[in-house]
């Protein structure tokens, strides 16, 4: 079957959001505009390391070419139904600067490990590429540091994620926290 790319350019909305209670949540990256709206499913860590990483790019293109931009954060849920297209395997991040955009690119786990995203591969496994503005960027990131923050606390000591009822740490030998 031939490679899908689900191209926004841009796209009326692009957010991470979550399905389901802290702990037992998905991810997604959901992208939307000209009437269809397209999810991807991902891991929480690859959601807070997109976000790091766009937040980086976003503040080296301002600090060297002295754009500024801002759009407002959607606070909104996801659209449902979501239905996932596929799952995340990687991201990948560029600027373009003749257009002066973010290139955002999350692609299906295949079968080929050696793919490299913001391909036009036609063997490259299924994408999901947007291309947004620095204000857009911008709102993303804060929206997904906050997704990504609305989970379960931290312990303390050894950094998993702690239940209401605690948990087995391994900085206490196995002792529940």
């Amino acid at each position: 079957m031939p490679r899908q790319v689900f191209l926004f350019d841009p796209p009326e909305r692009f957010v991470a959001g979550t399905v389901g209670q802290p702990g037992e949540r998905t991810f997604y990256l959901q992208a939307s505009g000209g009437g269809r709206v397209v999810s991807v499913a991902l891991e929480k860590g690859q959601v807070r390391l997109l976000a790091e990483r766009l937040a980086e790019l976003v503040a080296t293109v301002r600090r060297t070419t002295g754009a500024t931009a801002d759009a407002a954060e959607d606070t909104a849920p996801l659209d449902v139904p979501v239905e996932e297209e596929f799952r995340v395997g990687s991201l990948g991040l560029a600027w373009d600067p003749e257009d002066e955009v973010c290139v955002i690119e999350a692609m299906a786990v295949g079968d080929d490990p050696e793919a490299e995203p913001l391909t036009d591969d036609d063997d490259a496994p299924d994408a999901l590429r947007v291309r947004l503005d620095l204000g857009t960027a911008q709102a993303f990131v804060t929206r997904a540091l906050r997704v990504v923050a609305a989970g379960r606390p931290p312990c303390p000591l050894c950094g998993l994620p702690l239940d209401p009822v605690g948990h087995v740490c391994p900085r206490q030998n196995g002792h529940r926290r």
